[in-house]
């Protein structure tokens, strides 16, 4: 099973989404468009990310890619299907940003002038020339044209749809503008009877091109730095994606290597890794020993040695010897492509807050029409000028954009979800963040977990006329086929091994199976002889136990026949992760599989005050639930194929990166690191995104709300409102790349 699969979803029989690259999207409201088109075909349900520009789709099944991409046509924008190979889409934020300079730049060479001639003219009437209007027409034009093409193609475009967005709200507030002051400029100065009847009533002689040219310049501005942010907030994640090697060194059967592009590399091959390269795909090495370089994908300082026998992740870059691995995930399946395809879809997918921003923004654009409306009868009711009703509905349409409403969540994600990507942190949605704000309990698994799951076996203790050496044959081939820690260690422990036939794992309590004719079960002692066994078993059970160790029983056709005390080290990091979470305030506890006495060992070296211990898989769902209905709210910590249903059980699941496909899964969050440290540094950037979306909708909200009032009753100039206009998104944006330096010491 690959790392995708598993952490696609926690419903195994729902089909995996569908991802589409949207262009074309210009602000919020498009994506409020695509959304409804998609979602009026039949089995549909979309969500789209204008800050991604990415839309899922879940789908029944029966619609074709093709299907989805025609209705995304059909509402005015392009898509095509995005796959899931892991690899950087490239930097269109960036490409975005990089011609809105150019037409930034040229706007604002021409404003300047345009501004300073526009303030003197008005100001000194005496300074104006024969002609002066034309001068500043010509200033002007190529700045409400060429320079706000983007913004007239878009309302174009929306237009034949039938639709209108943000860019509806400026091109028409340029339009207008531009429209007032040529009619002013070609009416202004002619006898009565030649002039129109709208300037003989105005009497007035307003010219709005520095204003149209203004909002212009500003509105570029802004999203040029919003582009810029925001292609600033996707780099962590196409930093990560980009690790993949691009070539590879293939072993062939006669000892020769030649060299291939990584994505034609196949499931058991091998390959050579040398010092400074990228190992190519999941895999286990098979030869060399060499010390891995995690930082670029985990933030793990130290670099981990690994040997034969060890699995090393796609991704890692090989600091000194030489490898050959053989590869058991490629491509897509590897797991760290398939957790960058999990932060993918974390970005895509809506928030409460986002949620409220989208019913909001589907009916605020006709709205704000109806209020410059309102706005320009009102004034001339009252008696007020025309030129003074049309700059305060002028004003209304600038300022009343709320690009910042659609980007306050999904760009503080984006950032979030990136930074926490470089930490080893992958967070699979909003539900993590809103669960985590609110957690106050955290339960910890104890192998794996809080231990570092590399056990030995540290005494074997086996019954009167029988060979210690060779129960512990027996009870290492049984346990070759367990993915348990316990069962690891007591596996490697012998490597002499038979066949076995019939093998059988009971989740909690352990394996069995045949050898050689006998039928061998491994396991809890509670499981294996819940009321007898000799006296020898008794006391080797107790010894290994206070000194913290686990005692795994061995049973031979129906009778116990001996003790194995494996042990397990204890994280260096677990005692510092255990004390970061209480202060925060949190409860922690242990829940276990293991004996009561192992597990109050290890609770004490980590300064855990609650030990629940001897806790079968879904004993551990019963305990977790007693946890919520008394009101907690219940993060769980785990890694095993056991941990699966409590993790999924818990308001907030947190898997050990390296553990089990299932426990991924199972889990909103997954710590990629080995050590625990990160678990609070997991709580702690869930808190901080959470406050940063906080107050960006509360910008964005307050900001609307405060700001079409004062523009409708004529106290703000449309040149200001532009400016303002243009900042509410830049500072929404700016304050979510504050994020990145999350973790940053």
């Amino acid at each position: 099973m690959s790392a995708t699969a598993a952490a696609t979803d926690k419903h195994p029989g729902r089909l995996e989404p569908v991802q589409l690259k949207i262009n074309g999207m210009s602000c919020f409201a498009c994506s409020r468009r695509i959304e409804s088109a998609l979602n009026t075909l039949p089995g549909v349900r979309a969500t789209v990310n204008f800050a991604t520009r990415v839309a899922i789709v879940d789908t029944n099944g029966d619609i074709e890619a093709a299907t989805l991409c025609e209705a995304v046509h059909q509402a005015g924008f392009r898509a095509c299907l995005l796959t899931n190979d892991g690899h950087s889409a490239g930097d269109p934020d960036g490409d975005h940003a990089r011609h809105l300079l150019i037409r930034l730049a040229v706007a604002a060479v021409l404003f300047v002038p345009l501004a300073d001639l526009s303030v003197m003219f008005a100001v000194m009437p005496n300074t104006r020339f024969s002609g002066w209007q034309w001068v500043l027409t010509l200033l002007a034009l190529p700045v409400v044209t060429w320079a706000a093409w983007p913004f007239h193609r878009v309302a174009l475009r929306n237009a034949r749809h039938h639709g209108a967005s943000m860019e509806t709200l400026i091109s028409v507030g340029i339009t207008a503008a531009t429209i007032w002051s040529l009619y002013t400029v070609c009416c202004h100065h002619q006898p009565l009877g030649r002039r129109g009847i709208w300037q003989a009533l105005s009497g007035s002689d307003a010219i709005y091109f520095e204003v149209a040219a203004g909002v212009t310049v500003f509105v570029l501005a802004g999203r040029y730095f919003e582009a810029r942010a925001k292609s600033k907030a996707g780099a962590a994640l196409r930093a990560l994606a980009a690790l993949n090697a691009k070539d590879v060194a293939v072993l062939q059967p006669d000892g020769s290597e030649i060299v291939i592009p990584a994505d034609e590399l196949r499931e058991q091959q091998r390959f050579v890794v040398r010092p400074g390269q990228t190992v190519a795909a999941d895999g286990l090495v098979v030869e060399g020993s060499a010390p891995v370089d995690m930082s670029a994908m985990t933030g793990e300082s130290k670099p981990i040695r690994v040997c034969p026998g060890n699995r090393v992740i796609g991704g890692v870059v090989v600091l000194a010897g030489r490898l050959i691995v053989e590869a058991a995930a490629v491509g897509a399946d590897t797991r760290f492509a398939g957790m960058v395809h999990l932060v993918k879809q974390a970005q895509a997918q809506k928030a409460q807050a986002q949620r409220l921003a989208d019913r909001i923004a589907s009916v605020f654009v006709p709205g704000v029409f109806v209020v410059a409306a309102l706005t320009v009868t009102g004034w001339l009711l009252a008696g007020g000028q025309p030129d003074r009703a049309f700059s305060a509905a002028l004003a209304v349409l600038v300022i009343a954009c709320p690009c910042a409403l659609g980007l306050a969540t999904p760009t503080a994600m984006m950032v979030a979800s990136g930074r926490g990507a470089q930490l080893g942190i992958f967070l699979k949605g909003y539900k993590s963040l809103e669960a985590t704000r609110s957690v106050d309990t955290i339960v910890f698994d104890k192998t794996g977990t809080l231990t570092t799951g590399q056990l030995t076996v540290n005494a074997v203790t086996a019954a009167p006329g029988w060979d210690a050496d060779e129960l512990l044959e027996l009870a290492a081939t049984v346990e070759a086929g367990s993915e348990h820690a316990l069962g690891i260690a007591i596996a490697a422990s012998a490597p002499e091994r038979q066949p076995v036939a019939d093998f059988s794992a009971v989740p909690g309590r352990g394996v069995s199976g045949t050898v050689a004719g006998h039928v061998v079960r491994v396991g809890k002692p509670s499981w294996i002889a819940p009321r007898c066994g000799s006296s020898s078993m008794v006391a080797a059970r107790r010894d290994a136990e206070l000194r913290g160790e686990t005692a795994v029983f061995v049973e031979v056709d129906g009778v116990p026949r001996g003790v194995i005390a494996v042990a397990d080290a204890v994280k260096d990091s677990a005692a510092e992760a255990v004390a970061a979470l209480h202060q925060r305030g949190l409860r922690t506890i242990l829940l276990t599989g293991d004996n009561p006495a192992s597990a109050a060992a290890v609770a004490a070296r980590v300064g855990i005050d609650e030990v629940i211990a001897d806790v079968l898989p879904e004993g551990k769902v019963d305990i977790i639930e007693q946890l919520r209905q008394r009101g907690h709210v219940v993060a769980m910590v785990g890694d095993g194929i056991n941990d699966g249903p409590a993790l999924a059980c818990a308001d907030l699941g947190m898997a050990m990166g390296r553990g089990t496909d299932v426990a991924i899964g199972a889990a909103d969050i997954i710590l990629v690191r080995d050590n625990l440290d990160v678990a609070p540094l997991a709580v702690g950037l869930a808190t901080a995104t959470m406050r940063t979306i906080k107050l960006n909708m509360v910008w964005a909200f307050g900001y609307n709300i405060a700001a079409i009032p004062i523009a409708a009753a004529g106290l703000l100039n449309p040149l200001v409102a532009g400016a303002a206009m243009a900042f509410s998104s830049f500072f929404v944006v700016t304050n979510s790349l504050q994020l990145r330096n999350f973790g940053a010491n």
